[in-house]
């Protein structure tokens, strides 16, 4: 604890934050002596005496120990930095090559106070980001000096990073031998408003303590902990199963206008997603340096590619074999085949690299320890956004209706002049677009190759057959039941046996109700 013990003697506010200094100032003779000192308890010493200069190249010198990049040369009694080679630092006319490069050696225990002192510099940092870091890696680290903390959140105006700074105040409060109950009460309370698990052992300690006061209190924190633990454990599993369930919703939706429409097992609907998520790898590749755009883009140019190999595989394959559902589905298979060999053929047969850009990165923090993706928020608002889309087409456009006619009756609809076929190549080409859109939202959850539509096809159809078979609102309820049933299932079960306790699940739903949630009536089909 000799670096501690140093770096309380020497107040880190004594030299004002951001202050420059010359590196002759950080390499006293002092400091020489003690860095290059086979002593353990010098070079603690050293460090205690560098962590007080704040000027850049002080903390170049802090970073360089923790990564073992700080080089002495015995010859020229000169030091050196690594980067791209050895950069001399001090004196700056050394030679730009050391003749005898010694490493300065640290410990484990040396390294964490290292890390804690280039955290606690970056509380002064002027980003908010990189305050935010420093903070959290503050709490729970060993040798944090207090004082600073305490400086910084005076001065703080961000709530995260105040949150993390207060919790590494009442972790030290509980800590400090010599403190008095009250502050170690007042630090219990706050622990537990701010749910911090990285202060639970020593939480437990008091807990198990000889003072009856305290270990009364901290009892009673453990228990308000353990239950806010388990409400963030179920929102999280909602939000995963939201997550999820979307997924299946967009790959879905397609499936479900297919489907209800025409009748046909289409094998090969995992297929227009993988084409959808591959549209979005050659927009990247077409605009290189720009992710964020190419996913954008990719987005209509993904719909027309997997619509069109729809239509054509409606107008080739699916209509000579209208009425005969085996065939169909033979043939579909067969046809998916084919596609998941031309992408590996004309592509790879290794995933593709797709870049997540910049906005579907990152978390956005909902409370103290709990944040969300924000690349799976944009995926669920996204899919709620193209079940809307594909809703109002189906009940407010001219094809929308001329498919619900030809759902409902297609006889009656042919005879009042209704062209089916038509119709059947457009729905055909319409839901195959829709996956298409699927796999673009798939390319930024996960890897991009020629299986990416096999999957998730089983999936999918288990959502149309359980929502109800050609009912748009089924296949809303059904994706998003199934992926939360899947990930509240998966903890318990594991991934595997949770998707095979859901299938016979469905199937014996579907022993009850073989129409599914939504049952068509007669012979009308409600989208």
């Amino acid at each position: 604890m000799a670096a501690q013990d140093q770096t309380n003697q020497l107040p880190m506010g004594q030299l004002p934050i951001g202050q420059e200094s010359d590196s002759g100032t950080i390499f006293s003779e002092e400091v020489i002596k003690s860095l290059t000192s086979s002593k353990v308890s010098d070079r603690d010493k050293a460090i205690a005496a560098i962590s007080q200069n704040f000027s850049p190249l002080a903390a170049e010198v802090l970073t360089g120990l923790l990564k073992g990049g700080l080089f002495w040369d015995r010859d020229s009694q000169a030091f050196y930095l690594e980067s791209n080679g050895l950069k001399p630092i001090w004196p700056t006319a050394a030679p730009s090559a050391a003749v005898n490069p010694k490493k300065v050696a640290v410990n484990n225990r040396q390294r964490e106070l290292l890390a804690s002192l280039l955290s606690a510099r970056s509380l002064f940092d002027p980003k908010v980001e990189t305050r935010r870091e420093a903070a959290k890696k503050l709490i729970g680290a060993p040798n944090v000096d207090l004082t600073v903390v305490q400086r910084r959140l005076a001065e703080e105006d961000d709530p995260r990073t105040l949150d993390n700074l207060k919790i590494v105040l009442a972790m030290g409060a509980l800590k400090n031998q010599e403190g008095s109950e009250a502050e170690k009460l007042a630090a219990l309370t706050e622990l537990e408003r701010l749910y911090a698990p990285a202060a639970l052992e020593d939480i437990k300690a008091l807990a198990s303590g000889s003072n009856p006061e305290l270990a009364k209190a901290a009892t009673q924190t453990l228990k308000l902990m353990e239950a806010r633990a388990q409400r963030l454990a179920l929102a999280e599993t909602l939000f995963f199963g939201l997550s999820l369930g979307s997924v299946l919703v967009l790959i879905a939706i397609g499936l479900a206008i297919t489907f209800g429409v025409m009748g046909v097992i289409n094998m090969a609907h995992g297929e227009m997603a993988m084409l959808g998520a591959y549209t979005v790898w050659a927009t990247q590749t077409i605009l290189p340096g720009q992710p964020g755009l190419a996913l954008i883009l990719a987005l209509p140019a993904a719909f027309l590619v997997a619509g069109t190999v729809g239509g054509a595989i409606e107008l080739t394959v699916i209509r000579p074999l209208y009425n005969r559902p085996l065939e169909t589905l033979l043939a579909t298979f067969g046809l998916s085949l084919i596609l998941q060999q031309a992408a590996r053929k004309g592509v790879s047969s290794m995933n593709v690299a797709v870049i997540t850009p910049e906005f579907m990165s990152g978390q956005w923090a909902i409370a103290n320890n709990f944040s969300v993706t924000q690349g799976r928020v944009i995926i669920i608002v996204f899919c709620l956004l193209v079940f809307a889309a594909v809703y109002l087409a189906l009940q407010k456009t001219r094809l929308g209706l001329e498919i619900r006619a030809v759902t409902q009756n297609r006889a009656m609809a042919r005879a009042l002049g209704v062209h089916s076929s038509r119709v059947d190549t457009l729905t055909f080409a319409l839901g195959s677009g829709v996956a298409g859109v699927s796999g673009v939202a798939l390319s930024q959850l996960t890897n991009v190759g020629p299986n990416l539509g096999q999957d998730y096809i089983v999936d999918s159809f288990m959502v149309v057959v359980f929502g109800g078979v050609g009912n748009l609102w089924g296949a809303l309820l059904g994706g998003l039941i199934i992926g939360l049933a899947n990930k509240f299932l998966e903890p318990m079960n594991g991934a595997m046996l949770a998707k095979i306790t859901i299938m016979v699940g469905i199937i014996l739903f579907i022993q009850r109700h073989p129409k599914g949630l939504f049952p068509q009536r007669g012979r009308v089909a409600s989208f």
